[in-house]
């Protein structure tokens, strides 16, 4: 009897080792999550983000959602996320409901580089506009492509919804924070946005650089008669390119163990290559 149980106990200690060297997923209660909500715009970064990460450390699972920058925002006040993506700055308003609401600090960290692109059908013949008239455009005033150096025609406008971070920055960086017209059409997401874009030969609309596929981007002048200038990397980090932003994490106050960790290896190399891989530039265009 005894032989037997000895044998038992040599397989059950050789079956222990060779999960501990084959590295084995730590128990499900030994796992540290992450939770990310917030920007449609950097859903897909956070997503990729999240998966390259995660390969690299199975003890730790990250969990990522959209619904716009506000709603992200309002998770963070509410306790709902450990980190907010936002497309656009924290108002001072929301800084103070989350130091009401938990007496903790808003955390700025800037994580990637954004061209707010204008996009138009890869057809348009249009191949630059001014702020002032990409403004007119988005407010109703030029309604016709004829009016700026295009084909005769309706100009059908497409956008964001009120809860985005980019609708917030468009609006208030080109459109002075006037209001869109009524025939204004705010979609959930910028991918629905190039979509309908691509599709309608009338159609202009406004999104992350990252997403400029299928359509065109077209050059901003800052006034009538200057060098249009591109959604370029170089263009965003000289500041040239007139509609160009900063993409941000918030926290309530400084992460710390695993979020931080995950916070410093987005900022490191691997984690602004993939802020490359994904469209957007890395904030110090490596």
């Amino acid at each position: 009897m005894l032989p037997h149980m000895t044998k038992k106990l040599i397989f059950l200690s050789l079956t222990l080792s060779a999960l501990l060297l084959t590295g084995c997923p730590a128990p499900q209660s030994e796992r540290q999550t992450i939770s990310i909500k917030g920007s449609d715009t950097m859903v897909q970064l956070g997503q990729s983000w999240a998966e390259l990460y995660m390969k690299q450390h199975p003890d730790v699972t990250i969990q990522v959602s959209a619904g716009g920058s506000g709603t992200g925002i309002a998770a963070l006040i509410d306790g709902t996320t450990m980190i907010c993506q936002a497309s656009r700055s924290m108002k001072d308003a929301e800084k103070e409901s989350l130091k009401a609401k938990q007496n903790l600090e808003a955390v700025e960290t800037p994580v990637a580089l954004d061209a707010l692109a204008v996009y138009v059908h890869k057809d348009n013949a249009v191949q630059s506009l001014t702020m002032e008239q990409v403004g007119k455009i988005f407010l109703g005033e030029i309604t016709d492509w004829k009016d700026v150096g295009g084909t005769p025609g309706k100009i059908v406008l497409y956008g964001r919804e009120n809860s985005s971070g980019t609708y917030a920055y468009f609006k208030e960086h080109v459109l002075g924070d006037k209001d869109f017209p009524p025939k204004y059409q705010a979609l959930p997401g910028t991918g629905a946005v190039v979509d309908a874009v691509a599709k309608d030969k009338a159609g202009i609309g406004y999104g992350g650089i990252g997403y400029a596929t299928a359509i065109k981007t077209i050059g901003i002048t800052k006034d009538t008669g200057g060098m249009p200038i591109e959604p370029s990397m170089a263009n965003v980090l000289s500041g040239a390119y007139p509609i160009s932003r900063q993409l941000f994490w918030y926290t309530a106050g400084p992460l710390e163990g695993a979020a931080k960790d995950f916070q410093e290896w987005v900022l490191g190399p691997e984690g602004q290559k993939v802020v490359s891989d994904k469209g957007f530039y890395p904030l110090k265009g490596e």
